[in-house]
């Protein structure tokens, strides 16, 4: 099967199962000019599916480095009103998201991170309301990716740019479970099946905090909020549409109590954070808050993280995925989130998925900081699990579970 057959398998799969589009909702695509391929095969999915209306929010990586590295520092803080107006009228027309992964990882490592932050808090207070309909699922979005050149290389740095992009394309084609020969649409619903009964036996535990292992170093103590729920696969937005937010996915994820984690973790995968790679860092937790940190690369990116607001210091996320999982077993360092956090235990610096909490869809935010919701303009995720990882669990009444043992599931 051809690339451009398999485009057409995971556009579908993108709008039958990421956003699983309504009949006369509007489609919003948001991507770089990297995708061009992927975004319009799915702007055409789109329609089939009863779209009514698709808007392409198209971005550049190479332009947002230039405007962050010349631009006046009044201009980085500056969103017009044309920009604030398009979201409140993609929140307001209930439309659903697709957004396209494509990262150039480095780009910008020689762009001041303080500038960076500067235009990132600008741009999340213009559209916090977006912000807050989307991780308040209150209608659907997804994620897909798409190779480019530049990505590729970096990834099979040992291949020509030709084979790097196919081996990269085969790659993500694998781990979003879209094959030569498969329904994928079908494979998705066995995979979210799993997912569920996977996240009903940690709801059943009801743990009171988790710990964490290993030989790297870590040792974390991770207090779960009261009420906590686990979640991972398909979730259901609150226009009542079941949706998937996340291709590939592996994860079952929960909500910490905001100031509840105590300890040291050490990350062991590189963190493409504004396009930078933040590697080799450790992090300090006392009371859930980040009071030290290193890192051997891209450290001043890393604090620029961490100083974003009073939320980038505190986890908002804890993440469970065994060693031994589709993405983990390519052994493949993608150089992007969304598929290294698929394949190794992660936790988010900064703000919590309200549905992770009971009752917490729809739920004032204000509601649900009283309750341990750590609220923050980020929400970054790095991987810290390993082969040998060890965590335990403890419940309401004290007793101990063995959640994982060299780096695996065991319950």
């Amino acid at each position: 099967m051809s690339n451009q057959e398999r485009i057409v398998k995971l556009a579908q799969l993108a709008v039958k199962v990421g956003v699983n589009v309504n009949k006369g909702q509007n489609v919003v695509i948001r991507t770089s000019t990297e995708t061009k391929e992927l975004a319009r095969e799915i702007s055409k999915q789109a329609y089939l599916a009863g779209a009514k209306r698709v808007f392409t929010v198209w971005s550049d990586e190479y332009m947002s480095k230039d405007f962050l590295t010349y631009a006046s520092e009044e201009t980085l803080e500056e969103i017009p009103a044309y920009l604030i107006n398009q979201y409140q009228y993609f929140v307001d027309s209930n439309a659903c998201f697709i957004s396209i992964s494509s990262p150039i990882p480095g780009l910008q490592k020689d762009v001041d991170p303080k500038r960076s932050q500067k235009a990132m808090i600008a741009s999340s207070k213009a559209v916090h309301f977006w912000r807050e309909h989307m991780m308040g699922n209150k209608s659907q979005w997804t994620i897909v990716s798409q190779p480019n050149v530049i990505w590729a290389k970096q990834v099979f740095p040992e291949l020509n740019e030709e084979e790097a992009m196919q081996k990269l394309w085969d790659a993500i084609f694998d781990a979003s479970r879209v094959t030569v020969d498969n329904d994928p649409i079908a494979a998705w619903a066995k995979h979210n099946d799993v997912l569920l009964k996977h996240n009903k036996v940690l709801n059943n535990y009801n743990f009171k905090y988790l710990t964490f292992k290993n030989k790297l170093g870590t040792d974390l103590k991770v207090e779960l909020v009261k009420d906590h729920i686990w979640a991972g696969g398909g979730e259901v937005a609150a226009n009542g549409t079941y949706f998937n937010p996340n291709i590939p996915t592996e994860e079952s994820f929960t909500m910490p109590y905001k100031f509840g984690t105590q300890g040291r973790v050490y990350s062991t995968k590189p963190l493409n954070y504004q396009g930078k790679l933040i590697d080799k860092f450790w992090l300090e937790f006392k009371d859930g808050k980040v009071v030290d940190f290193a890192a051997e690369k891209e450290q001043a990116t890393l604090q620029s993280l961490l100083d974003t607001d009073e939320g980038s210091r505190y986890i908002g996320e804890i993440a469970l995925i065994s060693h031994d999982s589709p993405i983990s077993n390519t052994n493949i360092l993608f150089l992007n989130t969304l598929f290294d956090e698929n394949a190794s235990c992660h936790m988010a610096l900064g703000r919590a998925y309200p549905m992770n909490i009971k009752d917490g869809i729809g739920a004032p935010i204000a509601e649900l900081e009283k309750r341990g919701y750590n609220n923050s303009f980020n929400h970054v995720d790095f991987m810290f699990g390993s082969e040998d990882m060890t965590i335990t669990g403890v419940t309401q009444d004290n007793q101990e579970v063995k959640v994982f043992e060299k780096g695996n599931f065991v319950i």
